[in-house]
């Protein structure tokens, strides 16, 4: 294992001295699960890609493809290389700042928008629901998702769908402040998510949550099983790794 880890390693060194910066930090967000620890991944590789994307954006601000990765790389050093609440805090304050300010520069970017709302969900789950819901970010993740289906339903295998099932699902209702927060368009927007493209494990898992919440308890377990029995994808490792551990814990309390 340790021989494998150091050859890849090399390879790894080898072509990043061969590429331009932009090239150099995308080589360390692909090889991102390098040196991870069970379900968290080390810090290194996606510290090391964050370092060169800040440098390339204050380079160029303009770099549509440095602030894309960059916004990426905050939500998965928030996500899933710490478990420390205030790192997370700090690298989704970044992604949230970052992301509304190219979304007010470039609105026709889906890119921004997606990776925008990614980080503000992710905000929203460390800082807590009270905070959330002062800063308004439900109506924010609503709105934005729409505007996703919007300019391309299919983007991200029905991201747009995803989001806003997710919303639906995970906002509270307030009466007269939030009203409308449904689990049936929860399972809607997230039916249809499933229903795009290739289906996403995050996509199933929260789809078997509402559908549990729902009642359905059989269709949710058959959704969490399909998540378990899926070979992760080696390009999306940490992150389908976490969305099978969750399905199992899900199935658990099922």
């Amino acid at each position: 294992m340790q021989r494998s880890a150091l050859y890849t390693l090399i390879i790894l060194l080898s072509f990043i001295f061969s590429q331009s910066n932009l090239g150099k930090g995308k080589l360390f967000y692909d090889n991102r699960e390098q040196g991870r620890d069970e379900l968290v991944a080390s810090t290194k590789s996606i510290d090391e890609a964050i370092r060169i994307f800040e440098v390339e954006v204050s380079d160029d601000p303009e770099s549509k493809e440095a602030i894309e990765y960059l916004l990426k790389s905050y939500y998965y050093r928030a996500e899933y290389a710490t478990t420390n609440i205030e790192e997370q805090k700090t690298f989704f304050d970044k992604g949230k700042s970052l992301g509304l300010d190219y979304i007010n520069k470039y609105p026709d970017s889906i890119e921004f928008r997606y990776w925008y709302l990614a980080n503000l969900g992710g905000w929203a789950k460390v800082y807590g629901i009270l905070t959330a819901a002062r800063e308004g970010v439900a109506d924010q993740m609503k709105e934005h998702a729409e505007k996703i289906i919007e300019m391309d339903s299919n983007y991200k295998n029905g991201g747009g769908y995803y989001l806003l099932g997710a919303v639906h699902f995970k906002s509270p209702y307030i009466p007269f402040l939030l009203s409308w927060p449904d689990n049936d368009d929860a399972i809607k927007f997230l039916t249809l998510a499933v229903e795009t493209g290739n289906a996403e494990l995050n996509q199933l898992n929260y789809l078997a949550q509402a559908l549990h919440k729902d009642g359905q308890v059989n269709k949710a377990k058959e959704l969490l099983n399909r998540v378990i029995n899926t070979e992760p994808n080696f390009e999306n490792l940490i992150e389908d790794l976490n969305y099978i551990q969750e399905a199992k814990d899900l199935l658990k309390d099922m």
